[in-house]
């Protein structure tokens, strides 16, 4: 039996971008699939998992799903801290901003922070009230205050292990195109072919796509994997991937990719499959579903070749 999940999950850009274009955005499920996160397994420089695709991020993931539902936006980055917070300053005075990414290590309003660990997070910044940030935190955190230096020093990305320029920030939204959900992820299709099919060469940093990185950090649970990178398997990497590829899964099948649909929701379980395993030591049985997993994304790509159901705008 197949059931939709619906919960909670840490979706930080997709729930923040859908506040900003607000009503009549799409869910957050639809702006996840369409970033083409669910699309691919990477392992990070041969040692740091995480569920999408090698050589994706965020901020690529932002820019294909804005595109593909027919919006604009004007992004803004670098500078000094001063210039940053003179430009946040004047874009929330306009219209909520779209911030990211932070370090969420170091966003004291969080409980759990106490410095950086490395962590990408989004928000939604909707104010400034003399020097404190007002947002909207989807890690669960609506109308979240912050000091304004506490928030800079956050907006840094020298600890963020992607390319990203410090002080990143996404403000006057537009729609330049009518572009409805079916139609939007119909165009999806071609990134998420694209991602699937991996690099065109090794990257020189060690980094594995796919199968191979799916198999490689098998043999890495079975030699006991270094505790960060058991933390963040445990504590994001599995729970995003799973709930991504579930999202896939059923919105996949909504275009009339079937077989494709049941590929992604197989990978969604096996996915969700490792926390078990994972939080209790059980290397055998993590390894196994990682090896059970790995050639699902070349099933994936190939199912993905399968003639498009013209369903909706």
């Amino acid at each position: 039996m197949s059931l939709r999940y619906i919960g909670s999950g840490p979706y930080c850009y997709a729930n923040s971008l859908a506040m900003v274009l607000g009503d009549g955005a799409p869910p957050p499920s639809v702006i996840e699939v369409l970033t083409g996160s669910p699309f691919g397994l990477q392992l990070h420089q041969g040692r740091t998992p995480y569920f999408d695709p090698l050589g994706w991020d965020p901020g690529i993931g932002v820019d294909a799903a804005l595109g593909l539902l027919g919006w604009d936006s004007r992004r803004t980055g670098g500078g000094t801290a001063d210039e940053a917070a003179e430009r946040l300053r004047e874009e929330a005075r306009k219209a909520p901003v779209l911030v990211g990414p932070v370090e969420m290590g170091l966003l004291f309003h969080q409980p759990e922070a106490n410095g950086a660990i490395g962590a990408d997070h989004f928000l939604v910044v909707t104010g400034i009230e003399k020097n404190t940030v007002l947002m909207h935190d989807p890690h669960g955190h609506p109308y979240a205050t912050l000091p304004m230096d506490d928030f800079v020093a956050a907006w840094r990305t020298d600890t963020i292990d992607y390319p990203a320029e410090s002080f990143t920030m996404r403000t006057d939204f537009r729609r330049a195109r009518d572009v409805g959900v079916p139609a939007a992820l119909r165009g999806s299709v071609a990134d998420a072919r694209r991602w699937l099919d991996g690099p065109d060469a090794a990257p020189p940093d060690g980094s594995l796509a796919n199968a191979a990185a799916a198999e490689r950090l098998a043999e890495l649970v079975e030699a006991g994997l270094d505790p960060d990178v058991r933390a963040h398997l445990v504590h994001f990497a599995v729970r995003v991937g799973a709930h991504r590829l579930a999202d896939a899964a059923a919105l996949l099948a909504g275009i009339g990719l079937a077989g494709a649909a049941r590929i992604a929701a197989v990978q969604a379980r096996l996915v969700g499959g490792l926390q078990y395993p994972l939080v209790a030591d059980d290397r055998p049985a993590a390894a196994r579903i990682l090896r059970e997993l790995a050639p699902t994304y070349a099933r994936l790509r190939e199912a993905l070749d399968e003639p498009l159901t013209a369903v909706g705008r």
